[in-house]
């Protein structure tokens, strides 16, 4: 099978493109052959490079809405299209599904659209995510299957009119296990919490710092691993709280796991989620995880059970669940456990790529 993958940004790592490295490497070691068409060049090409994925890099895909430039897009996708022949199309994030719809559509290509989160699902002002509905109606009949990488992206889908119940498949995300060693000990001590989110607003690293000040007098460190645009506000943040000693800012890691085996307990402060990957290496891990209820993190983690759910801006009800994991290293090793054993079960990346092939067969 021959299958072109398509995302938009290729300077900033997410969990999108490394859906698509993951998925489309795993496919060319088991005979099929892939390329994947990104918006320009960056760390994400590197990162398809390193992992023997083919790309080819866009101009004029970006992430912004730009009537002239979007139209170009669909242009420059189909003569890719083109020149490539796949079988199949699979478009990921809102904006190469929408232009990469019309272009796979104007060649009669079946394409196959993961939003990773949808555009109108909480992440955008009201106006913004109005905009990105009504576009996402407009092309929802063209793609032959919607994957949504979790229960909620589906209801949500269904609720709001993008896609048809038969259109829409639920395929959990799976990542690559790690090796024993890398496996973290989180009834152990000192404590070191750790975060991997970009400093953008939807993970709201704000309510993280504010619930952490409440608990300041306690034994941990936190380690934040991301970049992004709200980075220098949260340092100076920190350091208005009087956390800044407390706190590592790691930057960008194209691999967090060495981070995570040193760590005691994973925090994941966001206000809106599709189904994070970071989620899911925290348990791979064998951390205990404190979430918001946001998204399908509920589908991933029991509250109780493999940690603990909050509400979302509420760093009384985050600062409470830390202090509970921190005083309590039995219920830290319990609750790690666990999510180990949820990952082993639900969310290896052979269980996704599986699952992802079989759909793809069913219009191929």
């Amino acid at each position: 099978m021959r299958i072109a993958y398509v995302i938009t940004r290729s300077d900033a790592v997410g969990g999108a493109s490394i859906h698509v490295r993951d998925l489309a490497a795993s496919l060319n070691q088991r005979g099929h052959q892939t390329l994947a068409l990104v918006g320009g060049a960056g760390p994400v090409t590197e990162q398809l490079a390193a992992a023997g994925v083919e790309f080819s890099p866009l101009r004029h895909l970006r992430r912004s809405l730009h009537p002239a430039a979007d139209w170009r897009a669909v242009k420059e996708i189909e003569e890719s299209l083109r020149q490539f022949r796949p079988d199949l199309v699979s478009l990921h994030t809102a904006k190469a599904g929408w232009v990469g719809r019309l272009a796979a559509a104007r060649l009669g290509i079946p394409a196959i659209y993961t939003p990773h989160g949808w555009p109108f699902g909480g992440r955008f002002s009201r106006p913004a995510s109005l905009l990105y509905l009504w576009l996402e109606r407009a092309v929802a009949a063209k793609a032959a299957a919607t994957v949504c990488v979790c229960r909620y992206e589906r209801e949500l889908a269904l609720r709001k009119g993008a896609g048809r119940p038969e259109q829409l498949h639920v395929i959990y995300n799976g990542v690559k296990d790690i090796e024993p060693g890398l496996r973290a000990a989180p009834g152990s001590s000192p404590v070191v919490i750790v975060s991997v989110a970009r400093f953008e607003p939807p993970k709201d690293h704000g309510t993280l710092l504010e619930a952490l000040a409440r608990i300041a007098a306690k034994s941990w460190r936190l380690a934040l691993v991301g970049d992004g645009p709200n980075e220098t506000a949260m340092r100076e943040l920190a350091a208005k709280l009087g956390l800044a000693e407390k706190i590592q800012f790691l930057g960008y890691l194209a691999d967090p796991a060495p981070v995570l085996a040193k760590a005691h307990i994973f925090v994941l402060s966001s206000r809106a989620e599709g189904f994070p990957r970071s989620l899911l290496e925290a348990m791979r891990a064998g951390l205990p995880v404190v979430a918001t209820r946001v998204g399908g993190v509920a589908e991933a983690v029991d509250d109780g059970a493999e940690g603990f759910l909050v509400a979302p801006a509420d760093a009384g009800d985050l600062a409470g669940r830390l202090a509970g994991l921190i005083e309590d290293a039995g219920l830290r090793s319990r609750m790690g456990a666990r999510a180990r054993r949820k990952f082993e079960e639900r969310f290896r990346l052979e269980r996704m790529v599986d699952e992802t092939l079989a759909l793809y067969r069913q219009f191929v």
